[in-house]
């Protein structure tokens, strides 16, 4: 097996989380590759802001396809590294208590959530009016930080091991990265920042809603798999079934049928060869042959 098939074959027999993972590592490589050549001929790389996506609300209306791209889009080694550490530990944590279709869910619910966020604080508050025409956002932060926040209120006493701290409990590593959000507002990712607020949002009210039995990111969950099947090709086989004959009658009239247009496709025939015959009449003659 070669190693392109044992990519195939993992990304097909793996977890949600493993295809997860897959998909931004290969889109990062795949953006990284494309710079390569773009970069060696001294041209401009506009790859990045086609699947980045804009605050600025004119530039989104004809790049509405951002909205989704951009939760699977790094160009940073640094940034992607990080990104899908956290999204390796946590989605583990997740798919402990949860199945794989919430993780998708939530994962896509949450980079929706954070593009809300982003897309409405930059055209709302005036702090970003110059900023917002040049601004893009990139990344599975606001995607994976809605996980991490799903399982820390879904467990907020379960711990985890930290480089140089030890166990700590998952409520204080939320409250931690909550506030740190907060305040990044006004720093120099603000747009980050408030990405990862959208994903809070989202990973907080998913755990609230479920616990009272509505799961708000189902539709999401199974959105993929009706897209794919829209470009699908489909059967051209057409099966029917022929009704038997109910009686005598009915079953002598249907031969009688039958063997006249036999007669009219011969005489067809005789006339003017069999090249004169239609498709249908080919078929009918074909059929009758075999019998």
């Amino acid at each position: 097996m070669s190693i392109l098939e044992e990519i195939k074959y993992t990304f097909k027999q793996g977890s949600i989380l493993n295809r997860l993972i897959y998909i931004n590592l290969g889109v990062f490589l795949l953006v990284r590759i494309a710079y390569l050549f773009f970069f060696l001929a001294g041209k401009e790389f506009y790859l990045l802001s086609w699947l980045a996506l804009p605050s600025n609300l004119h530039e989104l209306s004809y790049k509405p396809w951002t909205l989704l791209t951009y939760m699977f889009l790094h160009f940073s080694f640094i940034h992607i590294l990080f990104n899908l550490w956290v999204l390796y530990w946590f989605g583990k944590m997740f798919l402990s208590v949860f199945d794989s279709e919430k993780l998708l869910g939530l994962y896509l619910a949450g980079g929706l959530a954070g593009a809300a966020f982003y897309v409405a604080g930059f055209n709302l508050f005036p702090v970003f009016e110059q900023s917002r025409e040049v601004s893009e956002l990139l990344g599975a932060s606001a995607s994976i930080i809605a996980i991490v926040i799903a399982v820390a209120v879904y467990e907020p006493r379960r711990e985890v091991n930290l480089v140089l701290l030890g166990p700590v409990q998952l409520r204080y590593i939320a409250i931690f990265l909550v506030l740190s959000y907060i305040i990044g507002i006004s720093a120099t990712n603000a747009g980050g920042n408030l990405a990862h607020l959208g994903g809070v949002v989202l990973g907080y009210f998913f755990i609230v809603f479920l616990r009272k039995g509505k799961d708000i990111v189902s539709w999401l969950a199974v959105l993929p798999g009706k897209i794919a099947a829209l470009f699908k090709p489909r059967s051209k086989i057409r099966v029917t079934h022929k009704q038997p004959p109910r009686d005598d009658y009915e079953y002598n009239r249907q031969k009688a049928q039958s063997q006249s247009e036999i007669n009219l496709i011969l005489d067809k025939i005789s006339k003017s060869g069999y090249d004169s015959l239609s498709k249908t009449e080919k078929e009918i003659l074909f059929k009758m042959g075999k019998k």
